[in-house]
This record gives structure tokens, sequence and C-alpha cells, in this order.
């Protein structure tokens, strides 16, 4: 039986976790993103799919090439925050299954079928981009995940000669609350929720 997470843990993860778009200059250590991506790859996946892939942007120039790729209101936040994660979904995942799914022959699923390899690389790279969010959170560093971009762009840049697609960039480190607004409302149960 799994125990409930305690009141503080709810609020680092939930209640008082905000999006930031500012930084304090303080470096994500390589350790912390190894830390992160092992925290996150024990999350849930359709058949252990796992189809996520992550280049983490660090470097000055790297940081500079991507944030030339997106949207003019997002490229500050790029080039102030000390890491930014591009989390992409690899359309070959299935070719793994054999090692990640050993129980039946899961990659005989996936062979041939475009728009199932589409549906379930996107929908489970976008979990593990959920759960990379959450890790960040758990290990004490904050997030700002954003849309935004030129995913073809950034694809060619980061992804080239890969079967990898980009789905959103996560700036992530020690966040600034400086002009940060009020948090922004969410729907009651009633509105976005039944039970029959």
């Amino acid at each position: 039986m799994t125990n409930r997470i305690n009141e503080a843990g709810l609020d680092q993860l939930f209640f008082k976790a905000r999006t930031f778009n500012n930084w304090r200059d303080t470096k994500v250590s390589t350790t912390q993103i190894k830390e992160l991506v092992d925290l996150m790859k024990w999350a849930p996946t359709s058949a252990n799919c796992s189809p996520a892939r992550i280049v983490f942007v660090v470097s000055d120039e790297a940081r500079e090439k991507l944030a030339l790729l997106t949207m003019d209101a997002n490229q500050d936040k790029i080039r102030q925050a000390p890491a930014t994660a591009i989390i992409g979904h690899d359309l070959k995942f299935y070719e793994h299954l054999p090692k990640l799914f050993p129980h039946a022959d899961a990659k005989s699923w996936f062979e041939g079928n475009d728009e199932v390899i589409k549906t379930t690389a996107f929908r489970n790279g976008t979990l593990q981009g959920a759960y990379f969010l959450m890790a960040a959170r758990a290990i004490g560093l904050d997030t700002g995940p954003m849309s935004g971009f030129d995913n073809e762009a950034v694809d060619k840049a980061f992804f080239a000669d890969t079967a990898v697609k980009s789905n959103f960039l996560c700036t992530f480190g020690y966040g600034d609350p400086k002009d940060m607004f009020d948090r922004s409302p969410r729907f009651s149960f009633e509105e976005m929720a039944s039970i029959i």
C-alpha cells in the first residue's frame, strides 16, 4: 500500500508550484540533470514504450541557438534560464520494445502502422514530459514549460538525422518570482469532471 504524500510534498509538486519566467543566476548541475532523468523514467508508459528523448540545452551557444528558434516572448526566458529541456519523442521507439517490453512481441504491434506509431509516441512522450516537470519539482527545481517555437527548425537543429520530433520546451532551475502575476484560476471539479 502506498502512503499519502504529506502536505509539504503536495505544496511542492502542485499547490505552491508555479511556472517561472525569470531565473536566479544559479547553475543546474549535470548530477541534477541525470537525477531528473533517473526519476522520470520510472513512471508508466504504455507497454513501457518510453519514447521521450530530451536534449538539455545549457551552454551559452546552445541557448542562443535555441532562443532564436522561439517566438520573441520566449527568447529571453531561454537565454536567462540555466537550462532548457527540449522534450521530444522518438518515432522509432518500437525498435526498443524487445528490450523494454520482453513479455510479448510488442514491436509487431507498431511496425508498418504509422498512425499508431505517431499517436503512441506523442501521447507517451507527452506523459513523460509531464513526469519530467514533476521530477524537477520533486528535487527542488522550478520549471517553465512552453510552446511558442518552430518545431521543424528545432528538430533540424537539435534532432538532426534521427526520428525524434520535438513536443515542448521546459526551462528549469531556480526561479526568481519577480514580475510573477497572481496565480490563474482553475476549473472546479464540477466544471471539468464527472463521476458516473
